[in-house]
């Protein structure tokens, strides 16, 4: 055959090669597994999102495998009933889902969660570590329910309740950081990524498809973390430079932090001291990781073991935290940093979209893990799927997302930060306003400038419309 005639022969081949390689990477399996990666507290201060300091390169890995969402919101900043959320698909409202203590048996009864909705479905679900916030809360939910024990090295290996100041003796817990000269199983998530990692082994030889959590406890108070990790930032941690309170804010966007007074060597009222906080900034992050090298481990054995072309991972932390911005710690209040929370999602055999800006909330969790797995979805849910955010560069989420810390309603849309506190007859009695384009780190509350007037009643109006029917009842 003649050389020339033969090249549009070859094009029309590469051209039907391309197409066939292009459908492959999109064809996500029909049964897919899930890992349910969750980690309490987490920041989106890694190194994926751009964060130069903090070292995260499992976390990284992922990320570059997968989708990183840029503008994912917990739906309430506290861990228990973020999770009770989360995994009910269901909105909190003034008497559901509000504290670190909530269950969600018992404040959503008979609605069936994520993990018993794939259980319900033919999946082996397993949960290890802190999923929801008490081991036996939905336990008809799991095939398996595993927590790790503490070390008999490390007595302060978890934390003091969220919202109480002390125990029951009446006296604090121990100091707020550890930094010990310890193997990475002296502490709990050490031993979880052991647990996990003989779980994949074992389920890989199963004939069902699995739904199998990990939940990872750092970088929750107190920041206890091996030695090795404290050293990758010796002379590398600084203060943030918003350590006040934003002009005009109302008093209830602020907090007085209990959960950190709780432990040793934190003043019961006031500031801590600036050398304080640079610990506990440094605990913070030597935490982070120390649970990414936790995530690394199991990332390394699913790949090993060949189950990586067949799993879904989803990696989330349950909400943000504070490291000094506006003076506070911890989360529970409506600021950016308590609310914003990362979010990492990637899906075997499919060409993804590296990273959205798309704002998407907690509540959409349960849709997208089912639309993916080609499950029904439940109609009790109150989130909406974004799998087409995952595939498809110029697909779109509603633009919002609604959050809740008590009274406190937050709705993020666009560049715009509102939170309005309501009382019981759904009136406005507080609120606040930031601009994101001209003050991201939230300094100036402009809620009571008449040029926002329009954008105020816009975003309150959206509120009222995007919660539970049932909200104010």
């Amino acid at each position: 055959m003649n050389k020339l005639k033969m090249i549009p022969v070859l094009i029309l081949v590469l051209a039907v090669t391309s197409c066939s390689s292009e459908a492959t990477k999109n064809q996500v399996p029909e049964t897919p597994n899930i890992l349910f990666i969750a980690v309490d507290d987490l920041r989106p201060e890694l190194g994926c999102y751009g964060e130069e300091i903090i070292q995260s390169p499992n976390i990284d890995r992922l990320a570059a495998e997968g989708t990183r969402f840029d503008r994912s919101y917990c739906n309430i900043p506290v861990c228990g009933a973020s999770r009770a959320s989360l995994m009910t698909g269901l909105r909190p409202a003034r008497n559901r889902f509000l504290t670190y203590f909530t269950w969600a048996d018992e404040d959503a009864p008979g609605i069936t969660t994520l993990p018993k909705h794939f259980r319900d479905n033919g999946y082996h679900t397993i949960s290890n570590g802190k999923i929801f916030h008490h081991d036996t809360d939905a336990s008809d939910s799991w095939d398996e329910i595993w927590h790790p024990k503490s070390s008999s090295k490390s007595w302060r290996d978890y934390a003091l309740p969220e919202n109480i100041g002390a125990d029951t003796s009446g006296t604090k817990r121990g100091p707020p950081v550890e930094r010990a000269d310890l193997a990475d199983n002296g502490y709990k998530d050490g031993k979880t990524a052991e647990k996990v990692i003989q779980d994949l082994k074992k389920l890989k030889d199963q004939d069902k498809p699995f739904f199998l959590a990990a939940g990872f406890l750092k970088p929750h108070l107190p920041f206890n973390a091996p030695e090795k990790y404290w050293a990758i930032y010796d002379g590398k941690v600084s203060l943030p430079d918003n350590n006040y309170p934003p002009e005009n804010a109302p008093a209830e966007s602020l907090h007085t932090f209990g959960e950190l007074r709780a432990y040793a060597g934190i003043p019961e009222t006031g500031p801590v001291s600036d050398e304080m906080a640079l610990e506990l900034i440094h605990g913070y992050y030597a935490c982070v990781s120390y649970t990414d090298a936790q995530i690394g481990l199991i990332l390394d054995a699913l790949e090993e073991l060949e189950l990586e072309e067949s799993t879904i991972v989803i990696l989330w932390g349950d909400h943000g935290w504070n490291l000094r911005e506006h003076g506070l710690w911890c989360k529970h209040c409506n600021f950016e940093t308590s609310l914003h929370t990362p979010m990492i999602v990637k899906v075997p055999g499919s060409k993804q979209v590296k990273s959205i800006r798309e704002i998407v909330e907690y509540v959409d969790i349960y849709p997208t893990l089912c639309e993916l797995a080609g499950l029904e979805l439940p109609e009790h849910l109150e989130g909406a799927s974004f799998r087409n955010l995952l595939f498809d560069p110029e697909a779109k989420s509603d633009g919002v997302a609604i959050c809740q810390w008590y009274a406190g309603i937050t709705t993020i849309r666009e560049n715009w930060f509102y939170t309005e506190w309501v009382n019981d007859k759904d009136q406005e009695y507080a609120r606040m306003l930031y601009d994101h384009r001209i003050d991201p780190e939230e300094n100036l509350n402009i809620s009571e400038d008449p040029i926002h007037a329009e954008t105020i009643d816009g975003l309150s109006t959206e509120m009222r419309r995007s919660r539970a029917a049932d909200y104010f009842k």
